[in-house]
């Protein structure tokens, strides 16, 4: 039996948790299906300290059980599933609905549906790294920049985002090392003179990273171990934090044929809106924004999404 629902959030964290506070504050009776990890990339985030209204530091995954509670204490439905379907064609024989398939064996019919599924970082994919994740090793400078006063790090990639985030590391960071497997940079021509032009950053050529180095008591970040590409030749450098932006890979796989996305996968929406092309269908958060990528503008599209929701709801 198909389970029908007004509005239908896919995905949490702080978007998701967002548009189904609003929602439900506009009486939507908003339904979430938070996914496999719900809170998104902020369950493994320790202190957040850029979110407004904290004024001591709270832990990411503290601040997605508030934003969880508050969606719930307004009458949000949680479902601790996954969907891995979708048809948006609103065929007359669906009823003119939004269907969805989840993982448990439900089924799903809205009038509108929020997609907040988020965007994961990509990651090197070594032991170390893991071990050390949220304890000098990191993939948001904007986030983590701050405790890295006076200290040296490294930015692993070439990418307009490896560039971005070394250059602004250097307003807090003595040193930048920007650790590159290739012999240049892949970013645009301004942001290569930008880097090259700050002499606190050195650049690494050639190497790949074998190894984050680090302690466990406490834990902490200490140094990389490098290998050059074509010689296999090692060399450790000492550093207080890591910083790895080889990219992001948005949650969309589930959508793809159904919504319209760029190159890198990112859904795309209507200008200043959460709207997509495909009527009732919205896109909040990291799954359609590839530039801030921070919870509170995450956060921020949430809210629009279900205000923009609720007014196509409402004719």
């Amino acid at each position: 039996m198909v389970q029908h629902h007004r509005v239908i959030i896919i995905g949490s964290g702080p978007a998701g948790y967002s548009a189904a506070i609003y929602a439900a504050r506009a009486n939507l009776a908003p339904v979430m299906i938070a996914g496999m990890e719900p809170g998104g990339q902020l369950m493994v985030t320790t202190d957040v300290e850029n979110y407004p209204g904290f004024v001591d530091a709270i832990t990411g995954p503290e601040l997605m059980e508030a934003m969880r509670g508050q969606a719930e204490r307004f009458g949000t439905l949680m479902i601790d599933d996954m969907v891995t379907r979708v048809d948006f064609s609103r065929l007359e024989s669906n009823g003119g609905k939004l269907l969805l398939w989840a993982d448990s064996g439900d089924e799903y019919s809205a009038d509108a549906v929020i997609i907040a599924t988020g965007a994961q970082a990509r990651w090197l994919g070594i032991e170390s790294e893991v071990r050390l994740r949220g304890f000098g090793v990191s993939a948001c400078a904007t986030c983590d920049g701050f405790f890295f006063k006076n200290k040296r790090v490294a930015v692993i990639g070439g990418g307009n985002s490896a560039v971005e985030e070394a250059i602004f590391l250097t307003q807090f960071a003595r040193k930048v090392t920007v650790v590159h497997r290739r012999d240049s940079f892949r970013a645009e021509k301004i942001l290569q003179d930008r880097l090259f032009a700050n002499p606190k950053v050195e650049v690494i050529w050639n190497h790949r990273v074998l190894e984050i180095l680090g302690t466990d008591d406490p834990k902490s970040v200490t140094g990389l171990r490098l290998a050059e590409v074509a010689s296999g030749a090692e060399q450790q450098i000492e550093l207080d934090g890591v910083f790895v932006a080889i990219g992001h890979t948005p949650a969309t796989a589930v959508f793809k044929d159904h919504l319209p996305m760029d190159a890198d996968g990112y859904l795309i929406t209507r200008a200043d809106s959460t709207a997509t092309e495909i009527a009732g269908v919205f896109a909040a958060g990291d799954v359609k924004d590839r530039v801030y990528r921070q919870a509170v503008t995450a956060a921020g599209m949430g809210c629009m999404a279900a205000l923009e929701v609720g007014h196509y709801l409402n004719g």
